[in-house]
């Protein structure tokens, strides 16, 4: 189907167009002179611009004068007392099992070194046996939500019906972890599953919420502007179609997560008019009074098993540490009170790139993960796992305070031993 439109709804294609913000000309781009150190009041601009439109010059201004901004001076700790005076001191963390269900995929990206085709070395597909086998052992070890996602494999399917596949999934799943949340498929996936059986998106949001699907990963944004998509992932459902998703995932009343792919060909115009489209999606979510966004998770770009075209241009295997500090605190800055809870990754950054985020305006540490594959065969050095004890031992370390999490930031009622 060659419409962008096709099976998403009518209102949330039209409002996407409104809220995706496209980049302008970059008032502090090369050549021009750097902008005034980021202040309080500068910050106090920034939130009254965007209060009024997230699309005006002044917040497009103000948003790039910020992503200039060098690690070294007053960017940290503006950032770290901005996370203070929104969401306090205490660091927290979920315990989670990752399920990556499969990595046969029918797309290619040219960052992506997980997918591959059926029966080429390194493909997986995972039987339902085997992913029941796994949330049991999730269960076991005191988790409270299951992270399900994986390629976009045509095969799957159940009597013909792709959605069939995902709702038996979900259903197979909650068979054998009836208490777990299962925060599960991202756009992508969920615009896959209703190209492939050709029914309105919005069916089969309900029917999987039927399943049990409790929330929605915000990934496959990567960078939200097509000029970088095209580079990125031509293939891929465009930055208007990811917003269009998620405006309907919000009014089906499920939670999602918000992510930027960041350290490859973007500059700070796209990280920009990325995190101010993101602004625009939660504002929209909350003047109707639904949930929105329940996080930013910033997700530094990992190099050293990538395809070698993109490889080559970027020249980095492993995530610049400084340069995606500063980001993290340009993020906690620009989506102010919009995002209160911010999370770096520790399996891109390293446990300990991901404790020194905390000082540069995260609140959380993510989750104990237990397996993960997409970043892994990528080549990032974080590892695969992480235990509770190791996540409140991190946050320790720093003199802050540390909780166990649900997947939506509520308590837990019979906390991991951290």
């Amino acid at each position: 189907m060659s419409d962008p439109a096709a099976w998403i709804a009518p209102w949330a294609w039209h409002s996407a167009g409104h809220c995706l913000i496209p980049p302008r000309n970059d008032p502090h781009g090369p050549g021009a002179a750097p902008p005034a150190p980021w202040s309080a009041t500068l910050q106090a601009q920034l939130e009254g611009a965007l209060a009024a439109d997230p699309a005006s010059q002044a917040s497009w201004e103000l948003a790039c004068a910020l992503l200039h901004q060098p690690p070294r001076g007053p960017l940290r700790p503006l950032a770290d007392q901005r996370r203070r005076a929104l969401v306090g001191d205490t660091v927290t963390f979920v315990v989670n099992r990752n399920l990556n269900f499969t990595n046969h995929c029918l797309k290619h990206c040219s960052f992506c070194a997980y997918r591959r085709d059926a029966g080429q070395p390194g493909a997986f597909w995972h039987s339902f046996d085997s992913l029941q086998a796994r949330a049991q052992q999730a269960v076991q070890a005191g988790a409270t939500e299951l992270c399900i996602q994986g390629g976009l494999n045509p095969e799957a399917r159940l009597e013909g019906s792709c959605l069939g596949y995902y709702r038996a999934l979900l259903r197979a799943l909650r068979q054998v972890a009836p208490g777990l949340h299962l925060h599960a498929f991202s756009p992508q996936e969920l615009l896959f599953i209703a190209e492939q059986d050709q029914i309105p998106l919005q069916r089969v949001l309900e029917e999987l919420r039927g399943e049990g699907l409790g929330s929605v990963p915000g990934t496959a944004a990567e960078v939200l502007c097509e000029a970088v998509r095209r580079q990125l992932c031509p293939e891929k459902l465009s930055a208007r179609q990811w917003c269009a998703v998620i405006l309907q995932v919000h009014a089906s009343g499920l939670a999602s997560t918000a992510t930027l792919m960041a350290g490859h060909l973007e500059t700070p115009a796209h990280r920009a008019a990325h995190l101010l489209t993101l602004v625009a999606l939660q504002q929209t979510a909350w003047q109707h009074q639904r949930s929105g966004f329940s996080e930013f998770v910033l997700l530094p770009f990992i190099g050293a098993q990538a395809p070698a075209a993109l490889r080559q241009r970027v020249g980095r295997d492993q995530p610049d540490l400084q340069a995606m500090l500063a980001l993290t605190a340009q993020a906690r800055l620009l989506l102010g009170p919009w995002f209160v809870n911010h999370q770096p990754s520790w399996v891109k950054l390293t446990l300990a790139g991901a404790t020194e985020a905390l000082r540069w305006g995260c609140n959380d540490l993510g989750g104990t993960l237990m397996e993960e594959t997409i970043t892994s065969m990528a080549g990032a050095q974080g590892g695969s796992r992480q235990t509770a004890s190791a996540l409140a031992a991190a946050a320790r370390s720093l003199g802050r305070p540390v909780r166990q999490r649900t997947t939506l930031y509520g308590p837990v009622e019979e906390p991991a031993c951290v």
